[in-house]
């Protein structure tokens, strides 16, 4: 993956104009938006008019068209600030993702610029009380009714609920099929029927809404269904969601480099025996190694964004899994030490690293847990065995395992006649 990181200029101008932001409108209010489980409307201004939401919409559209891996360093930035916001800002791509590689050229058209421009803010409906990480498992349904679909059920966990203006909404529309069960429609705010009802109290990521959506007779135009042709919602949903984790993986980057950086400026500040406490040896080796995790976490993110960005298709799944999951379990990893570090004053909200604790937490769960993640990696690697067959040579044991196509082959060696 290492040839594929590409750092354009506007790339860097894009991450340059976050960390501005982050500083000036992001990090003074964090405790604040925190406390109150408030959106940072101010923050979110400021990102619009530094055009930060044009970095994942192509140029056609009026995006910069600038990338996955452009879309990583911004949201690492805004998340190094405050985890809560880089969610309500990279979530937006994770709502606009199905329009983006699903959507007919009118449904583009309609609904992107205005989410290049900020004006209108998206959300992604996906998972259920009984459907989190069994994507396939939807119970939420559209039945057409002439030009219309009729939208019926409850989505559980919609980050962005209610101060989005646009959400993509997978329902299943036939029932019947395996393949062909589940279609994306996008279902505007407003819309008759279309509420929000339970607003989620959470542990982390306060700042940003995650809401019950419930959809009561829901009359959305067939003109809605995203590509035109219903049964797609499937695939759509899981190709958005190998472009969405390498954003969920920035996040993490800079949730751990939020919270090493006040673990080293606290280090340095606070005495004890007479001397800072990073002068201790036990102290060096945590800092030591939430620095080193955190800059290997930053590195597959790159090395993964940019595949993408490269058009490695067939790797993309396996690199957004690795991606996602190392980096969020070192987020939560060094989390965990910046509060061991803080000492009781890590436990105690008045200081922003217990912020960092929680916030880092969902980042382990939400968009696939890790679990899912080290399986889809493990079936990658297992269909990928093909190309090692040529080690088996190597491997003196009675019984060899192979495989073909993703299919276990047992070859069973006979035994040699015993010399006499």
């Amino acid at each position: 993956m290492r040839e594929n990181i590409i750092f354009t200029d506007l790339a860097k101008e894009l991450q340059a104009k976050a960390r501005e932001i982050a500083d000036k409108h992001v990090r003074p209010g964090a405790k604040k938006y925190d406390d109150l489980q408030e959106y940072n409307w101010e923050a979110a201004r400021a990102v619009a008019e530094a055009g930060l939401f044009r970095t994942f919409i192509p140029k056609e559209y009026g995006g910069h068209g600038a990338g996955i891996l452009a879309l990583a360093m911004v949201t690492e930035e805004l998340a190094k600030a405050d985890s809560g916001f880089g969610v309500a800002f990279a979530v937006n791509a994770l709502g606009s993702f199905p329009i983006i590689l699903g959507g007919t050229e009118e449904q583009k058209q309609r609904w992107l610029p205005s989410v290049a421009r900020g004006e209108k803010l998206v959300a992604f409906c996906l998972s259920e009380k009984f459907a989190g990480s069994d994507a396939s498992g939807l119970a939420v349904t559209a039945e057409e009714d002439g030009d219309h679909y009729v939208i019926r059920g409850e989505k559980k966990w919609t980050t962005n609920g209610g101060v989005a203006d646009i959400y993509s909404v997978f329902c299943v529309t036939d029932p019947t099929s395996k393949s062909r069960r589940i279609s994306a429609i996008v279902v505007e705010k407003g819309t008759p029927g279309f509420t929000v009802k339970k607003v989620e109290d959470k542990m982390g990521i306060r700042c940003v809404p995650v809401v019950e959506t419930h959809f009561d007779n829901v009359r959305v135009p067939k003109a809605n269904l995203i590509g035109g042709k219903p049964g797609m919602g499937f695939k759509h949903a899981m190709m958005t969601l190998d472009l969405a984790r390498p954003g969920v993986a920035a996040q993490a980057v800079g949730a751990a480099q939020g919270a090493l950086d006040l673990a080293l400026v606290y280090a340095n500040r606070r005495q004890q025996f007479g001397a800072p406490i990073s002068s201790f040896q036990m102290v060096q080796k945590m800092l030591a190694d939430m620095a080193m995790k955190t800059e290997a976490a930053r590195w597959l993110v790159y090395a993964c964004a940019g595949a993408v960005d490269q058009g490695a298709a067939e790797k993309v799944s396996k690199y957004a899994a690795m991606a996602k999951c190392f980096a969020t379990d070192v987020a939560m990893e060094v989390a965990t030490e910046a509060v061991q570090v803080f000492g009781g004053y890590g436990f105690m909200e008045d200081y922003p690293i217990a912020k960092f604790f929680r916030d880092a937490k969902i980042l382990q769960i939400y968009e696939g847990t890790n679990q899912v993640q080290r399986m889809v990696i493990a079936r990658h690697l297992i269909r990928e065995a093909n190309e090692l067959e040529h080690l088996a040579a190597y491997i003196p044991n009675e019984v060899q395992n192979t495989y073909r196509d993703g299919a276990l082959i047992t070859h069973s060696r006979k035994s040699e006649p015993a010399q006499r």
